[in-house]
């Protein structure tokens, strides 16, 4: 086949859900804004763009879906369009279906929830947490690209850290090898085939999304990405889970990272 992934072949599976309950926030992380908009939209805006996406499914709580349907968003023979952007977006005119699923217990559920609303004619599912708003196109379309010639693909940045493996009593083990490491992101792509058969099957517990391919014994490529892909409601969560009166000008590090990339891109 092709080598190239076609256009409007891809549906997207964007993690929106959550209602920020377990941290004790008055809304869920990823609707904080980061320079004015929300953090769950500039995944979406990019993935809106992209000639290879025909529909985003936005899996999140009823509550915040309008989140998604904003002032500049209006409809049309059940098409999006998004006339204005945020200034660091271009603002032609662009279609993608919209599609919106209900959130589960666990991001497995989640993930089944969102997989029921995609078109079936779908040649890759591509799924997204929201909470990583600065993901690139560019980015995107090579993990796209991996995830068609090789079934499954996952964004991923070499590890930095180093690793030391622990036995249960807490005495160093041994120092893994960090050339070998890898600490993944997200947009996580598979062929809808593999991840549905998998999903059928119950009482699976995974903490991504790639690791359900992994059951199948699927081999998973490693698409190599960008350490500015980074998760921003880590530090969100710490202040906002003692602070439930904090504003999102007062949670810094992350937020403030992912503020002064936008700002310099």
């Amino acid at each position: 086949g092709s080598e190239s992934v076609k256009e409007k072949s891809v549906s997207v599976i964007l993690l929106a859900g959550g209602k920020g309950k377990r941290m004790g926030a008055s809304m869920p992380k990823q609707y904080l804004p980061l320079l004015g908009q929300p953090i769950a939209l500039y995944s979406f805006y990019t993935f809106s763009h992209m000639i290879e996406v025909k529909e985003i499914v936005v899996v999140c709580d009823p509550s915040y879906r309008t989140f998604f349907k904003v002032v500049d968003i209006f409809y049309g023979s059940n098409n999006l369009h998004i006339r204005a952007l945020p200034s660091h977006y271009t603002k032609e005119k662009i279609h993608v279906d919209l599609k919106f699923a209900f959130p589960g217990k666990e991001r497995q559920d989640s993930v089944y929830s969102g997989l029921q609303a995609v078109d079936l004619n779908s040649e890759l599912v591509c799924i997204h947490d929201s909470a990583r708003p600065l993901v690139t196109p560019g980015d995107v379309k090579k993990v796209l690209k991996d995830g068609w010639l090789n079934g499954a693909a996952v964004l991923g940045v070499p590890a930095k850290a180093t690793i030391k493996e622990a036995n249960s009593e807490s005495f160093v083990v041994r120092t893994l090898d960090r050339r070998t490491l890898w600490e993944m992101q997200t947009p996580q792509v598979i062929k809808p085939e593999l991840i549905l058969e998998r999903l059928c099957r119950e009482g699976l517990e995974v903490t991504d999304d790639v690791s359900i391919v992994e059951h199948l014994k699927h081999p998973v490529y490693i698409t190599e990405g960008s350490y500015t892909n980074i998760k921003v409601i880590r530090i969100c969560s710490m202040i906002l889970k003692f602070n439930t009166a904090a504003s999102p000008c007062t949670t810094p590090d992350d937020l403030l990272l992912a503020e002064r990339i936008l700002s310099t891109s």
